[in-house]
């Protein structure tokens, strides 16, 4: 293998967090419930238990504030082009026409010159003809998600009764393939249990369009699954997913975390918050209209992503001059100084943030995946080096 110089980390215009940043991608909670009960998920098996006080669905009167804050804001700054993502819980439980009510609504109030990119994030048991209609409609782009095969996907995703939900999925799936592009891929979160390789395969010959592979939300007061900050057990794992993926002779799906990586060490941009020193500003908003920083860090303390403000009252220039707003800002001064002087900083981006929470109460540490952090892009550094050196050659 060819070595490659890791050096210290290159520092961009962007290093300091400024004031106020507009939003650009919009978190919308449409459903507060879900029809499975996945044994890690992060909204109901975890820390903050608010969802039980929120109303289940988002209402018309709420939906159509929403709108109205949204087009204030992308009037305000101007924005090109904005991003919603409508999520849960279950986004699907809302049904047909609130998710249509969302989208119209929201389109209707942005200035002429503004781009919304809709999507949703479905567990995909529920994919009907009506919900392809609307996805059809209004050009909504559809992740679902799905932990492997059959057993890799169950051991997790089942019905509070137990039920297994791989087969409903898997047909939600072959539905979605009918409607043209509108399935954009499958995310999975990381199970160490599972066989990487098996479980990258099992999912290829779904032929998804792409695969998002989540590190599990997880951090220093509430560690991950099988967790030992001396080992680098889920950088083992996922290099063997890179191997299989970059070593395919024919590229048989995207990876985001693989490509935002390399497009990072090439110089490029991250399409993920998990990693690098740049990204769009979001902001979640949930059912009842209440506003919180990043849904990930129900996973911290209770109570710790909200804002203590509402789409009904407040303006989101006031959310997102907030000072918790503005601490999660992905600019080199935002991170600790040992990730500040780390030669992987410019790639790694301190990783995400609700992985940087400490006993302390703060977000000054390292990622409690930063040895895995480090470990897999020095090899797929060390990859990306011996195939252009192999390239090279070769002209």
């Amino acid at each position: 293998m060819v070595a490659v110089d890791l050096g210290p980390p290159r520092r961009t215009a962007g290093d300091a967090a400024p004031a106020m940043e507009p939003f650009q991608q919009f978190i919308v909670k449409v459903h507060s419930r879900c029809n499975l009960s996945c044994d890690y998920c992060y909204v109901y098996h975890h820390v903050d238990q608010s969802w039980r006080d929120r109303p289940t669905v988002m209402s018309a009167q709420t939906i159509e504030a929403l709108a109205d804050r949204i087009g204030q804001h992308a009037a305000t700054h101007a924005l090109r082009k904005l991003f919603i993502l409508l999520h849960g819980g279950e986004p699907l439980l809302a049904g047909p026409a609130v998710i249509e009510h969302v989208i119209t609504s929201v389109r209707a109030r942005v200035p002429a010159a503004t781009e919304v990119d809709v999507s949703v994030q479905t567990n995909g048991t529920l994919v009907n003809d009506e919900f392809l209609g609307v996805f059809d409609r209004h050009r909504v782009a559809v992740g679902v998600s799905m932990d492997g095969g059959r057993e890799a996907h169950d051991r997790h995703r089942r019905y509070a009764d137990g039920r297994p939900s791989f087969d409903l999925v898997k047909l939600g799936l072959d539905r979605l393939k009918t409607h043209g592009d509108i399935w954009t891929g499958l995310l999975l979160t990381i199970d160490l249990a599972n066989d990487p390789v098996r479980t990258y395969e099992d999912l290829v010959a779904l032929r998804p369009p792409s695969i998002d592979l989540l590190l599990p939300l997880a951090n220093w007061v509430h560690p991950p699954p099988h967790h030992d900050p001396a080992s680098t057990r889920y950088a083992t794992w996922l290099i063997r997913v890179f191997d299989r993926w970059f070593d395919a002779p024919v590229r048989e799906t995207g990876v985001r975390l693989f490509e935002s990586i390399i497009m990072l060490i090439l110089g490029g941009a991250s399409d993920t918050e998990a990693i690098g020193l740049d990204g769009p500003r979001a902001i979640t908003i949930e059912t009842d209209g209440s506003l919180e920083v990043t849904d990930a860090l129900k996973t911290t303390a209770p109570g710790l992503g909200a804002l203590g403000m509402s789409i009904h009252d407040h303006s989101l220039d006031e959310a997102a001059g907030h000072p918790a707003v503005r601490a999660t800002g992905r600019g080199l001064a935002t991170l600790g100084t040992g990730c500040q002087i780390c030669p992987v900083v410019t790639t790694c981006g301190g990783g995400q943030y609700s992985h940087r929470f400490g006993a302390d109460g703060g977000f000054a540490q390292p990622s409690v995946y930063c040895r895995d952090l480090y470990r897999l892009i020095a090899h797929i550094r060390g990859r990306v080096a011996d195939a252009l050196e192999a390239r090279g050659r070769q002209h």
